[in-house]
């Protein structure tokens, strides 16, 4: 994911309300969203080169999203695949927090990266850039920098999910993928300076990115309501300009023993 906007105990129907884009080269294969085969309590996305995920949840609850965080001067070309950060979590036992003191210990072998990590009791965010954060109610955006780095896009993209939760049902979820598909380029005194240069500072900015090689593969919504139940839908743009592919999945969170 390059960019993440989530809603923590905000809204009176649900606990969570997160809207995320995937960014990333086109070239790189694919698969929607869909329980995996191999872990069918997981539903994500599935990253056909190294087997992971950049976002999903499990049918007892746990999510989580990754994000990279950019710094192309530190960059590792042997260093292993931040996805299956993401799906070693949710198809393990831990929780979030004993998850990222273990990951903790061994993040300086990874590129740069921004992980989400819930369940049903709590809420947390890592970056190998910064600290363990468990995360307080509000609302909150991540990009390529830390948690809540005001860039123009996370600004922006905050502003819009603010407005959207006075939707309720069908107009909530049309308006958080109004939000995703927002094109705006902001001025050019108002972008990062990253190390990638001006015209990919430019191309990167809105929350939808556009180019010939790279951009906004998906559009995501995760809604977990305050009565346990589940919405997630997708949708696969993949250089298109409109959504070729529409996936949705509802289903009753699994209820935990005692």
């Amino acid at each position: 994911m390059c960019l993440i906007l989530f809603a923590y105990n905000v809204h009176p129907a649900y606990r969570l309300i997160l809207a995320a884009n995937r960014d990333e080269f086109y070239e790189r294969p694919s698969a929607p969203a869909d329980f995996w085969s191999r872990d069918p309590q997981l539903l994500a996305g599935l990253d056909l080169k190294e087997k992971g995920t950049w976002l999903g949840v499990t049918r007892s609850g746990k999510f989580a999203a990754i994000t990279n965080y950019r710094d192309p001067a530190s960059w590792q070309t042997q260093a292993p695949s931040r996805g299956k950060l993401v799906s070693r979590y949710l198809t393990g036992s831990n929780d979030p927090e004993k998850y990222l003191k273990n990951i903790s210990k061994k993040a300086h072998a990874y590129n740069g990266f921004n992980i989400l990590l819930g369940d049903a009791n709590s809420f947390f965010a890592y970056s190998n850039r910064g600290e363990i954060q468990k995360l307080s109610d509000g609302i909150h955006g991540l990009s390529n920098r830390l948690l809540d780095t005001p860039w123009p896009k996370v600004k922006r993209g905050k502003k819009l999910l603010k407005a959207a939760l006075e939707k309720k049902g069908h107009e909530l979820e049309e308006s958080l993928f109004a939000l995703l598909a927002d094109r705006h380029i902001p001025p050019d005194d108002e972008l990062p300076q990253t190390g990638v240069g001006l015209e990919w500072e430019r191309m990167l900015s809105p929350v939808f990115i556009i180019s010939p090689v790279y951009g906004t593969r998906s559009s995501t919504i995760l809604l977990i309501g305050k009565n346990r139940r589940v919405k997630f839908v997708e949708k696969v743009y993949d250089g298109k300009p409109e959504p070729w592919v529409t996936s949705r999945f509802s289903f009753p969170l699994e209820k935990q023993d005692p």
